[in-house]
C-alpha cells in the first residue's frame, strides 16, 4: 500500500496487519462466514476473501507477511561494494574528471551488478545509506575569470532572450482594437 507521504507500511504496522490476519485464520478454521469475519476485524469484505482464498490454498502460512513492498534492488551486501567502488573515484572508472554525478554511479551500477536502477531510485539510496549532495568548497584553479565575464556579458544575453516591453499591456483576452 503506498500513501501521499511517498512510503509504505512501517515494520510495527506490517505486524499489527498480519496478526489481523492471523486471526482471520484462527476464525476461517472456526467455520466463520466472510462478512462475520470481516465485521469482527473492522476489515472489507473483498479483503477477507482474498485472505479465505490464500487460507485455502496454502493454509495459515500464506497469510504471513512477505515484508516491504519496496525492497531496495542492492542489498546491503552489494551496497558496500558500491561504496568501495565510489571510493576508488570517478577517474578509476574511466571518467576524466573526479565528480561522482547520479548518471555516472546507475553507469557504475550497470557495468558493477547488472541491474539498472532510475536516477531517483539511486538518489533515494544514496540519502537512505548517508550520502549527500556535494559542492566544491572552491573555484577550480583552471577557471578563468576574464572569460566567464565576457561571456555573461555578451552570450548570456542573446540567449536568455530580450526583455518584456515596459509599456503597460490588456487585461483583455480580445484585442483593444477588435472590439
Amino acid at each position: 500500500m503506498r500513501y501521499p507521504q511517498g512510503g509504505g507500511l512501517t515494520a510495527e504496522r506490517r505486524a499489527f496487519r498480519e496478526r489481523i490476519r492471523m486471526e482471520a485464520a484462527e476464525m476461517f478454521a472456526g467455520g466463520q462466514d466472510n462478512a462475520t469475519v470481516a465485521k469482527e476485524l473492522r476489515v472489507s469484505v473483498r479483503s477477507v476473501q482474498r485472505w479465505r482464498c490464500s487460507w485455502q490454498e496454502g493454509g495459515r502460512q500464506t497469510l504471513h507477511s512477505k515484508g516491504s513492498a519496496a525492497r531496495p534492488k542492492l542489498d546491503e551486501a552489494l551496497f558496500a561494494v558500491l561504496e568501495q567502488e565510489l571510493a576508488k573515484g570517478p577517474v578509476a572508472h574511466g571518467w576524466p574528471d573526479q565528480a561522482w554525478t547520479l548518471a555516472r554511479i546507475k553507469t557504475l551500477i550497470g557495468r558493477r551488478f547488472h541491474r539498472t536502477l532510475t536516477l531517483s531510485a539511486i538518489a533515494r539510496m544514496l540519502r537512505r545509506h548517508g550520502w549527500s549532495h556535494q559542492v566544491p568548497a572552491r573555484r577550480a584553479l583552471e577557471r578563468d575569470e576574464d572569460t566567464v565575464a565576457g561571456w555573461v556579458k555578451e552570450t548570456w544575453p542573446r540567449a536568455k532572450g530580450p526583455r518584456r516591453r515596459s509599456a503597460a499591456g490588456s487585461s483583455s483576452k480580445t484585442k483593444p482594437a477588435s472590439r
